[in-house]
């Protein structure tokens, strides 16, 4: 008797659930329909419903509607509560931002001159979607933007270029753990924020002890990199692999201090880095030594491979993200983790889709075909993007450095020069007066970038075989890559 009262328990049990899932279906068709509705008739009211979600906004994967953390990359998901407001005469718009009239602040809540910036990619949290009415009058009128509580999170944020003032020298910061620093002189200011020189100001310290000192706006990109180095980066981590690695340097920096200021700025807190590899070009003749370049790609591949075994690429490696300590040139740097990405959490290897995200992201003179045709970074990306700077460096230009304003061609010309790298380096070295490189740097740029051009995109990259070939040989590798770098600063 037991089994059948069980079983009808069950049934009865999937049929309320079935009837349950409908219902809901039909309520949200209807919501829908009524916010219809009141937009068509002009009605200006508040309205809520439900809206599930069924993709994770930080890496795209898919996610059940009861999930709280993604599966795959471990966020906290959005929650599924939505505001439609219809506030059509309330609401000025502009392409790239949405401005609230005074008048309704005190019905919205809101400041009047708070914008919320417009997002339509998959792989960032929708903070704000416009939908366009029609108007003579106006080329862009919403009268429905959608916002999700989710919005107060830095990570729904991230994707904003958000520009902040700098603040002045002397100005004392807090971080995290109550220690204060004194900001010196702006070592580098650009669109991804500014890098002070700075000192402790608390405590016992070395008072002629440097630290280098980023600073950006709160929700910037800057939160991305805070995040990289709180999940992958850790120094004891980092001495851990170094140790198993037998690699006697690292040049991952080590953060030693992170906080918010005025809560409008978020800070990062490095030792000294020193100077910047571009500042070096732009002091010389724009080039460098092909033994100077195979050094420091060697170091590159070490940063990398840790990188990549930590589940994240670097996204954006360039000559103004390398740094070199001039009190000591063994110590490179590879900075700037503005653009990493986790491209296998929990060591599932994303899969590859195009236009998962914006087109062209990053800098178009070095990012990989990949990030061109708006597919998520991988490791072969950042090895591509390596390849791009090491013949840069060498030669001066890129046979599309000219060109970079226009991202389909630069794009065509990268797809083109990957099925034929011998006529890549001949375009490099040819479009610039300087020397042809002897036959064995020649063939190395070769053996190097047919090894990178070629990896499939979840393919785990063979390191030690990459840097056997700029060291020219495996017993080369530790005098080669790890002596101080020929260069002159």
């Amino acid at each position: 008797m037991l089994p059948y009262f069980t079983l009808g328990c069950c049934v009865l049990w999937t049929t309320l659930k079935e009837m349950w899932n409908s219902l809901c279906s039909q309520w949200d068709r209807l919501q829908r329909a009524l916010a219809k509705v009141l937009e068509q008739c002009g009605i200006h009211s508040i309205y809520r419903f439900r809206m599930i979600v069924h993709f994770c906004p930080q890496c795209g994967q898919k996610a059940e509607p009861l999930f709280i953390f993604c599966p795959y990359c471990g966020i906290k998901l959005p929650r599924d509560e939505q505001e439609v407001i219809l506030q059509g005469p309330a609401i000025q718009c502009t392409s790239t931002s949405l401005t609230l009239d005074s008048k309704k602040e005190g019905a919205l809540g809101k400041s009047p001159t708070k914008r919320k910036s417009c997002f339509s990619s998959p792989q960032k949290e929708i903070c704000c979607t416009p939908i366009k009415q029609e108007s003579p009058d106006q080329e862009c009128c919403p009268d429905i933007y959608v916002t999700s509580k989710a919005k107060n999170s830095p990570r729904a944020k991230r994707a904003k270029t958000i520009s902040v003032d700098p603040l002045p020298e002397s100005t004392i910061v807090t971080d995290n753990n109550c220690k204060k620093w004194k900001l010196g002189k702006i070592l580098v200011q650009d669109s991804h924020g500014f890098i002070y020189e700075a000192q402790s100001a608390s405590g016992i310290s070395l008072e002629k002890q440097k630290y280098s000192l980023k600073l950006d706006a709160k929700d910037g990109k800057i939160y991305t990199e805070q995040n990289f180095f709180q999940r992958a980066a850790k120094k004891i981590t980092v001495d851990k692999w170094k140790k198993s690695h037998d690699v006697p340097f690292l040049g991952i920096p080590n953060c030693v201090g992170f906080g918010l200021h005025e809560d409008i700025y978020r800070f990062l807190v490095f030792p000294d880095l020193g100077r910047s590899l571009q500042s070096i070009l732009d002091e010389g003749i724009g080039r460098l030594s092909e033994k100077t370049v195979l050094q420091i790609s060697c170091r590159m591949l070490d940063i990398l491979e840790y990188i990549h075994e930590n589940e994240y690429v670097h996204g954006d490696i360039k000559a103004e993200n390398i740094f070199v300590n001039p009190a000591n040139l063994q110590e490179v740097y590879l900075v700037g983790y503005y653009s990493s990405f986790r491209y296998s959490p929990g060591g599932k290897h994303g899969a590859y889709r195009e236009r998962s995200r914006s087109p062209h992201e990053g800098t178009v003179e070095f990012i990989s075909i990949d990030l061109h045709r708006g597919a998520a970074p991988s490791r072969r990306s950042d090895l591509e993007t390596l390849g791009y700077c090491m013949l840069k460096w060498l030669c001066g230009s890129l046979p599309w450095s000219e060109e970079v304003m226009h991202v389909n061609t630069v794009m065509n010309q990268k797809e083109r020069y990957k099925i034929d790298i011998a006529e890549f380096l001949r375009q490099c070295y040819g479009k610039k007066k300087i020397p042809v490189p002897i036959p064995e740097i020649h063939q190395i740029l070769k053996d190097f970038l047919e090894q990178v051009m070629f990896l499939n995109y979840d393919e785990k990259p063979e390191y030690e075989y990459l840097k056997k070939i700029l060291a020219q040989s495996a017993d080369n590798i530790q005098c080669f890559a790890y002596s101080p770098l020929d260069l002159k600063i």
